[in-house]
């Protein structure tokens, strides 16, 4: 194995990315500066890290000046996170509503002594099964196994439809919880990987991001080239976008 390589190019990582500080309004921002040609700012769950990617060459007075005048931005949108981390804590008990593609269930929690599972009853209700002994973290498991296969069935077609639309071939995609986006696109292994809340989204929002992680396999960025190939396909994803990152609970 090419060892040598791999830690070359991991120190040349380390070595094109720079982290400083900045203290606004009694608010911590990280400011790393990257290979990139925008600036980009972003709060993270769950505890609201602000966070801006900008240009290596950029002076950090100019980040500040950013900043400053995103501040409004910030405040809200720390406080639309943090309400989110509390809304967002489940129990796993009957009569707690829960999310699937798009549609609120309420929960009913049936004890049995076989194997956990979980059915979907109508529109209204999800049955989940478990041993009268099961703790809220392997309930939770029961439900995060039912969420990853329902949509490990309901991807591929999605994005067979979508690979013959944009003339693209993809080589395999994963499911994985991730905190921060939808999905990301390896270009060069040509492998998608999925957020696994989608699941909890509407159909559209599904759509929309098999999409855009496709798109990326013609435009790496999102350029004025990359959101032409998404208002050509889907018009509205903009508005789509917007439903996307609507917090749901």
């Amino acid at each position: 194995m090419n060892y040598g390589g791999r830690v070359s190019a991991f120190i040349n990582k380390i070595w094109s990315t720079r982290m400083e500080y900045l203290n606004i309004e009694g608010i911590v921002i990280e400011v790393e500066f990257k290979r990139i040609k925008n600036i980009y700012l972003r709060v993270y769950p769950p505890n609201a890290r602000v966070h801006i990617s900008a240009p290596k060459g950029i002076p950090i007075d100019r980040v500040r000046v950013f900043a400053i005048d995103k501040m409004d931005w910030i405040h809200k949108r720390i406080k639309v996170v943090l309400e989110t981390e509390n809304k967002s804590f489940r129990e796993f008990v009957s009569g707690e509503f829960h999310w699937f593609r798009g549609k609120k269930y309420f929960l009913n929690v049936i004890y049995s002594n076989h194997k956990p599972r979980v059915e979907l009853v109508g529109d209204e209700f999800i049955n989940l099964y478990v041993k009268d002994n099961a703790t809220v973290k392997q309930r939770e498991g029961v439900m995060r196994e039912f969420y990853r296969n329902e949509l490990k069935c309901y991807l591929p077609p999605l994005i067979e439809v979508w690979e013959e639309r944009l003339s693209v071939k993809i080589d395999c995609f994963d499911i994985r919880l991730m905190k921060s986006i939808w999905g990301s696109c390896n270009v060069r292994r040509r492998k998608i990987m999925f957020n696994l809340e989608l699941i909890k989204k509407s159909d559209v929002c599904i759509d929309y991001i098999v999409l855009h992680e496709l798109a990326h396999l013609l435009e790496r960025s999102h350029n004025a080239r990359f959101k032409s190939i998404l208002d050509k396909h889907m018009p509205s994803w903009r508005n789509v976008k917007d439903e996307l990152n609507k917090f749901v609970g």
